[in-house]
């Protein structure tokens, strides 16, 4: 626009000083030299006066463009900006602001490029394959580490497997659920005692491999029973075992006298070892009952408790040992008696108070007994002294009613707490008052 305005000016002055000459007189008009010299120069001179107008416009676009900023802050600053910005461009409100002129008037200056970098192609390089060869990917090589873990697990899975056959085997082997139905139907008032009992002989039963023996004591008054579960034990395990794998000791019968504690010794010193020994030929537990150990002396109490440790030989491990006394009835009485009144001896919370007494009692006495599991027998209620009399009374071939057995329940000496009636004997005196009958 600034070049048309300077080329229209200075046209219009060169034609004027072109057509000048035209419209003077003849007898004025110059010599011929200067015309031609006019004519020639006249163009230059357009042509200086359009840069010398264009230079001074752009000095005064310049010195416009450094005060915009300032002018773009009042009102009408959005058409300014829009009109100084090129087409399809806006222009930034943040930073300074850099404009170029519009591409559509011809400039001397040297229009800048856009450089445009190329972006890396993420395409991998090609694999050039020889032309004989075929192309196809390397073969893949299955691992062998695969197939072993499978095997190992293949092994331990049949081997734990085996394991539980081989504890079922065993415990179907020594008939435990018939014991326990047994107990549960010939022992009267020992229901905790009999559950007690049936668990650590199935733990223990359950294998062959054990690091020390199985030791059972049987405690409680006279009369509830002990005597009873050790006949039980012995005929079950002579009926699934055989008879030289259990050993019965009675105290006051194989060893009355007192003087003869070296031959008592030798005695069962003798009977344990052929015991373990033929039992562990057969791959069995054997069962070795010792019944009255509250007449036992002193040194086979300390002879007894030799095979109790757990560094034996493997064949004295293998076995099961139930020691049957009356230690700790004073203590087991006075413990019902004061729970009695309550009800709460079928708790487990009363179980583990009686149990922790009869055992700090027991310890103390000898330390055999810490090498023992200890299953304490309590007091009988009248209604199991009823059980009693009925049972004897059928195996001698009597029928009693209700009225008999209450009769007889009544002859025997019983300690009173409220409404409960605990049996001071137990069922020792019964078979005395049914032979009594005939």
């Amino acid at each position: 626009m600034l070049i048309q305005q300077a080329l229209g000016c200075e046209g219009q002055e060169s034609v004027m000083e072109v057509t000048r000459p035209s419209r003077e007189p003849a007898h004025k008009a110059l010599p011929v030299t200067r015309q031609r010299i006019s004519t020639m120069t006249s163009p230059l001179r357009a042509a200086y006066r359009i840069r010398h107008k264009y230079l001074s416009m752009k000095r005064k676009q310049a010195a416009a463009e450094l005060n915009e900023p300032a002018a773009l802050k009042g009102p009408g600053s959005r058409a300014i900006g829009q009109y100084l910005t090129p087409k399809g461009q806006e222009s930034s409100e943040r930073g300074p602001r850099h404009r170029t002129k519009a591409a559509e008037y011809f400039t001397f200056e040297k229009i800048p490029t856009k450089t445009t970098r190329r972006r890396r192609s993420s395409k991998r390089p090609k694999v050039l394959y020889p032309s004989d060869t075929k192309k196809y990917l390397p073969e893949e090589k299955k691992s062998k580490a695969k197939n072993c873990l499978f095997l190992l697990s293949l092994i331990v899975f049949f081997q734990i497997y085996n394991a539980i056959e081989n504890l079922d085997d065993n415990v179907l082997k020594y008939d435990l659920a018939g014991l326990e139905k047994t107990l549960k139907r010939e022992v009267f008032g020992q229901a905790v005692a009999i559950d007690g009992l049936m668990d650590l002989l199935k733990d223990y039963l359950a294998t062959h491999i054990h690091n020390k023996p199985l030791v059972l004591s049987l405690n409680g008054p006279v009369g509830v029973g002990k005597s009873l579960v050790g006949r039980l034990l012995a005929k079950h395990f002579r009926s699934v075992l055989s008879d030289h794998l259990v050993y019965q000791y009675f105290v006051l019968h194989h060893c009355p006298e007192q003087d003869n504690v070296t031959g008592c010794l030798q005695e069962l010193a003798g009977g344990i070892t052929d015991m373990v020994s033929r039992a562990e030929e057969e791959e069995k537990i054997p069962l070795l009952i010792f019944d009255e150990v509250e007449f036992m002396q002193p040194a086979l109490l300390d002879f007894l408790q030799s095979y109790f440790r757990p560094h034996q030989p493997n064949e004295f491990l293998n076995a099961v040992y139930v020691l049957i006394s009356n230690y700790g009835q004073g203590e087991i009485t006075k413990f019902v008696l004061q729970n009695a009144s309550s009800g709460m001896m079928r708790q487990t919370t009363k179980s583990q108070e009686l149990l922790f007494i009869v055992q700090s009692l027991l310890t103390h006495s000898h330390p055999l007994w810490e090498h023992a599991e200890i299953v304490p027998f309590t007091l009988l209620e009248r209604t199991h002294i009823q059980d009693c009399f009925l049972e004897e009374m059928m195996r001698e071939g009597f029928y009693p009613d209700t009225n008999q057995l209450d009769e007889l329940s009544r002859e025997l000496n019983y300690y009173s707490v409220g409404k409960r009636q605990y049996s001071v004997h137990g069922c020792k005196h019964v078979g005395s008052k049914v032979n009594l009958l005939r």
